[in-house]
């Protein structure tokens, strides 16, 4: 695990470099070529230890992102999760994860792969050991004009390490323009 954070660290802080690099846009102007609104759903299902308690994940997605360079993006994001009690749990309960994070993206093409990560903190709800933790979510997938689809893990870190919520999923976005 310490590699992956390592890995994805070191991702993120070139693709920071290189997008210093291009041109960089008009900070103060807001417009719909480099300024939207995201919206999706995404499907997860549990791994490691809360795959034994949860079947699978459910969740509603929102962003806003601005685009400093052709390539580079940046926002903030958030949404809502449902983890499902898997049905032969006893005692088992549905809870909820709420993450508030720092989006970061790098588009090689104006349309085609993609590749980024979501950091932050996630507020968990419901019936579960901890409140939150830490959190982060790389993801690559396949960008357009409108549209976002994309696979994903996401790690919670939370106080106690047997409690982190992990999950491997898939996730569409529609890109909502500024005007």
């Amino acid at each position: 695990m310490k590699k992956l954070l390592a890995s994805l660290i070191v991702m993120t802080f070139a693709c920071t470099a290189y997008a210093q690099t291009q041109p960089t846009r008009n900070l103060e102007e807001i417009n719909e070529d480099n300024s939207w609104l995201k919206l999706g759903l995404n499907l997860g299902v549990p791994v490691g230890d809360i795959g034994d308690y949860s079947s699978f994940a459910l969740g509603l997605d929102v962003a806003g992102q601005f685009m400093r360079t052709d390539n580079f993006g940046l926002g903030v994001v958030s949404g809502y999760t449902t983890y499902f009690k898997k049905s032969d749990m006893p005692g088992a309960q549905n809870f909820g994860a709420v993450p508030l994070g720092l989006m970061l993206r790098y588009y090689p093409q104006p349309s085609g792969i993609f590749v980024g990560t979501d950091i932050g903190y996630t507020f968990l709800t419901g019936d579960i050991a901890s409140d939150g933790g830490f959190y982060i979510r790389p993801q690559v997938g396949y960008h357009n004009y409108d549209w976002n689809i994309f696979a994903f893990y996401n790690q919670v870190f939370t106080s106690d390490p047997w409690a982190d919520i992990q999950s491997i999923g898939v996730a569409a976005t529609y890109n909502i323009r500024f005007k």
